[in-house]
């Protein structure tokens, strides 16, 4: 298979195809992400990723589940993705799955016939960052959207029928009062979206990015282990979410967890009130096998 510079997809699209349909991220200009910096965003022909699916046909045989990439596919023009993923589902018969990296501005800039457009043409999930709840904080990252953009950018996608994935980031305010802020108003966003999928992560600065300088320059402080654990804590005891899978067992966090919400919730609460109450860091992982 083809691909151009590093190649990134969500945890749980581990077992699927990916499929180069943009390269590089339309947005690319967050301050904790370094991601796609090795290449400038441009869409591919569709000639070239129809060539690519024909050669995954020959490799793969079959496939069920295909992630379209790079960081904002969904970024590409609606015919051109309905004809992509028209031409997945002709050449692999059991695909029951395409999910796809979409940007709050990607979402805003279609209109809801497009995206059930979409969804029908057999669109399963799409994953959207969020990070932050925190109006001033979004901007501080530079994510390129309001809280309340954001809001609808969810909605929508949710009202199309296509399950909506959302990623937050815990440490973002750094070593600051505004963290309690951060794990409150995340959590808020979270429950006007109420997605279907939320996946905390733990903020790992990364060399190459503005917030890695700012940290370099003694302006930004990242938050200890508990102190992690209790922005999860603040957030998810102000989560009053219905029908959601919330995961924390991305390799960045301290701590893994998993549950489905409401049900879960005391349960969860539960386990990091014990945690914080011991303050013994046997029960975290450990730094050295903390990876992005």
């Amino acid at each position: 298979m083809r691909y151009e510079g590093s190649v990134y997809r969500p945890p749980s699209e581990a077992r699927s195809y990916i499929l180069q349909v943009t390269i590089g991220c339309s947005h690319n200009r967050c301050t904790f992400c370094s991601m796609y910096k090795d290449k400038k965003y441009r869409v591919r022909s569709l000639d070239e990723v129809m060539a690519d699916i024909r050669m995954a046909k020959l490799y793969y045989g079959d496939l069920e589940k295909v992630f379209l990439a790079d960081g904002d596919a969904l970024a590409v023009e609606t015919g051109d993705l309905v004809k992509i993923i028209a031409e997945l589902k002709k050449n692999f018969y059991s695909l029951r799955h395409i999910g796809i990296y979409a940007s709050p501005d990607s979402i805003l800039s279609k209109d809801i016939e497009e995206l059930k457009r979409l969804k029908e043409a057999g669109l399963t999930i799409a994953y959207l960052g969020v990070e932050t709840g925190d109006p001033e904080l979004l901007k501080d990252i530079k994510k390129g959207v309001t809280y309340e953009e954001m809001v609808e950018a969810g909605k929508k996608i949710r009202e199309a029928g296509i399950l909506l994935s959302v990623t937050v980031l815990l440490g973002l305010a750094g070593r600051t009062p505004q963290a309690v802020d951060h794990a409150r108003k995340t959590a808020q966003i979270l429950n006007e979206m109420n997605p279907d999928y939320v996946g905390a992560l733990t903020l790992m600065l990364e060399p190459r990015t503005p917030l890695y300088r700012k940290m370099q320059r003694g302006e930004f402080e990242l938050p200890g282990p508990f102190e992690i654990l209790d922005e999860m804590r603040i957030m998810i005891e102000n989560l009053e979410l219905e029908g959601t899978e919330f995961r924390s067992n991305h390799a960045s966090n301290y701590l893994p967890i998993k549950g489905r919400f409401p049900e879960d919730k005391e349960n969860i609460m539960d386990l990091i009130n014990t945690i914080i109450n011991r303050n013994d860091a046997r029960y975290l992982r450990p730094d050295y096998l903390r990876a992005l």
